[in-house]
């Protein structure tokens, strides 16, 4: 069925067009008489907006742009639901964009949402970007854009964050204070900020509590693939390469999870012989056996944020208000569980 009108409507109730579209919207200078007649037939016409012609007259798409590196991720399939239940809110749809960590593709689909014109974009950064003129240029189109997880601290747009740092401290001197000496990390590619400040995090641990740092203890998840099959060949080499390692924290639980897969099969008890952290609490590390002590990453309440603070920049920019970049740091937590040992 060709789609109803707001002309044919006017012509049924012999009212002017104008009247119409005051009535559908509310306006106080439309009686409650007309705007009851007016919404009655709209319904029984099965009358629906013309979104392209609002969009054009108020120079919105009503669309926002997210670039995530992966969809099929427990911490990132919680941003986008996060993200999409506030957009719904606000009358917004989400194009959502796997970046598969590649710089390249992540530049192409920058270009992409540009050109769909889409209100403001949201993204967590590839393992492989490294030059972020993309990313500039998004701001300098008078777009908004802000950054989530994984960050370039040099673009200046708003920033939702974690202190990757502070977590990953706490999740160390958890391991040193169930009494381990010797403890290895498995962490990100060398890029990504949060792979960067994790590694910080437990290198401060380490020497505040004096206990050399070993950098041979630290193994590098190859090109950022944060993969169970990374965690069991680490941890496979991690028992080639020492035999008195006594805790490990790893960067991601899924990670974590293949470790100790590797370790079990080779008789290592855990948390008896080497205790484990991960790190996003994801939910599989509640259901293996043992259960998985981990930090918290809160994925929902950063999708949530995320969009919030977009959605604040996006109304700034239409009322022609300049933008102050924030950064919103959400708080973590340390879940422990089976993994590492009772004090």
């Amino acid at each position: 069925m060709k789609p109803v009108t707001l002309k044919e409507i006017a012509e049924q109730l012999n009212i002017s067009i104008t009247t119409v579209s005051k009535a559908l919207k509310d306006y106080p200078d439309v009686s409650k008489k007309t705007k009851g007649l007016v919404k009655e037939l709209a319904k029984t016409l099965n009358y629906k907006p013309n979104t392209f012609a609002v969009n054009l007259r108020t120079k919105e798409s009503k669309t926002i742009g997210l670039i995530i590196p992966e969809i099929v991720h427990h911490f990132f399939s919680n941003v986008i639901k996060g993200i999409i239940s506030q957009a719904e809110k606000k009358g917004y749809l989400v194009i959502i964009l796997q970046s598969n960590e590649s710089y390249d593709l992540e530049k192409k689909q920058i270009d992409l949402l540009l050109s769909q014109r889409v209100d403001g974009i949201l993204i967590s950064l590839a393992n492989g970007t490294a030059n972020f003129n993309h990313l500039n240029e998004v701001l300098a189109q008078d777009k908004p854009l802000v950054m989530f997880d994984k960050i370039a601290r040099i673009v200046k747009c708003s920033k939702v964050i974690i202190d990757d740092r502070k977590a990953a401290y706490i999740a160390t001197q958890h391991l040193i204070d169930i009494g381990c000496k010797r403890i290895a990390h498995f962490r990100g590619a060398l890029l990504p900020q949060n792979s960067i400040d994790r590694f910080l995090g437990y290198k401060k641990a380490l020497l505040d509590n004096n206990i050399p740092y070993d950098p041979s203890l630290v193994y590098i998840c190859d090109c950022g693939d944060m993969s169970f099959n990374e965690g069991k060949k680490n941890a496979e080499q991690l028992l080639k390469d020492h035999n008195n390692v006594d805790g490990i924290f790893i960067n991601t639980d899924l990670v974590a999870i293949g470790a100790m897969t590797a370790l079990r099969e080779r008789g290592i008890k855990i948390p008896e012989d080497i205790s484990i952290v991960g790190f996003s609490n994801w939910f599989m590390s509640s259901v293996i056996s043992p259960t998985l002590t981990t930090i918290d990453q809160p994925g929902f309440q950063m999708g949530k944020t995320a969009f919030k603070q977009l959605y604040k920049e996006i109304k700034a920019i239409k009322k022609k208000k300049p933008i102050v970049p924030k950064i919103i740091t959400l708080e973590t937590a340390l879940i422990k569980r089976e993994s590492t040992k009772l004090i």
